[in-house]
């Protein structure tokens, strides 16, 4: 069969359609019949160049209300069967995904794959305000302590900033429902953590809604799966694709604007955040590798 750099642009927009909704590599190969080597290259070389292309792409950005979150996931295997010798190592067990949202544009402006810590809280963070136009925002966290001291290091008072962390109760039903039925949300506790920000827009509902676009968008983050990354670098190749199809090329139903005429114009988050004019095709993304 063809290697990536023997495939049409055709069929490389037909295996990122097909990878971006959530396919593994595997149904592609029996769909498309391109080679499982040729589809990882392909998703190799194009989640590097979709980190790059959206890193140029996001800065000077307008976003005002912003929500932040973690999602996890697993490569090689899950925690506790990871071998002795691999223990501590990223990209080992427990993986991280750190992402934001604008909960105006919905924009995706930056993510981080790594671990649960301080350091990685610091490098997300960080990033995050380096692409805004204006240091002032309002932010949203989750109750994840490592915040505090990031976002007091980063912008002291110069931001409005609350945690929200969500009280949960057991799993309810018998047998199977109570153990893969999601845990029942049963209160909330909001704390003002700096400035004034506006209680009507404290909310982390916008990001923890992208995770769930995360989860089925992408066949590694499925939680019972034998389709599971292994290894760390094609994982972030992956969230990197996600990210480059969720803000270009997939439009969302919250941005659509209603004509004169009764019809609707579709837009996606990177045309509601000025980043672009059209909703991309997933040829277009194909030929950034051209």
């Amino acid at each position: 069969m063809a290697r990536m750099n023997k495939l049409t642009t055709a069929k490389r927009a037909e295996v990122i359609g097909l990878l971006c909704e959530g396919m593994s590599m595997r149904s592609i190969n029996r769909v498309t019949g391109a080679a499982r080597q040729t589809i990882s290259d392909l998703l190799e070389n194009l989640g590097q160049v979709a980190s790059d292309y959206q890193a140029r792409a996001f800065i000077n950005l307008s976003c005002k209300v912003i929500e932040c979150d973690e999602i996890w996931s697993f490569c090689y295997s899950k925690q506790k069967n990871v071998p002795e010798d691999e223990q501590g190592e990223l990209g080992y067990g427990d993986v991280w995904t750190w992402t934001a949202i604008d909960a105006d544009t919905k924009l995706v402006p930056t993510w981080l794959v790594g671990e649960r810590t301080m350091a990685n809280a610091a490098v997300f963070l960080m990033d995050l305000k380096s692409r805004l136009r204006d240091s002032r925002i309002q932010l949203t966290t989750d109750g994840l302590s490592h915040y505090l001291r990031v976002v007091d290091g980063l912008w002291a008072d110069n931001i409005d900033f609350a945690m929200l962390h969500k009280i949960y109760g057991g799993r309810g039903g018998i047998g199977p429902e109570r153990t893969y039925g999601p845990a029942e949300c049963t209160g909330i506790d909001i704390r003002v953590i700096a400035g004034g920000p506006d209680m009507s827009r404290v909310s982390t509902s916008y990001v923890e809604r992208q995770n769930l676009t995360m989860r089925m968008g992408m066949r590694r983050f499925t939680r019972l799966t034998n389709g599971f990354s292994k290894k760390i670098e094609f994982h972030a190749h992956a969230v990197s694709l996600n990210f480059l199809y969720y803000n270009f090329a997939r439009p969302h139903q919250s941005l659509r604007v209603k004509n004169a005429d009764g019809t609707f114009t579709e837009r996606a988050p990177a045309m509601a955040a000025g980043i672009a004019d059209h909703i991309w095709s997933t040829w277009e993304i194909a030929e950034l590798l051209d």
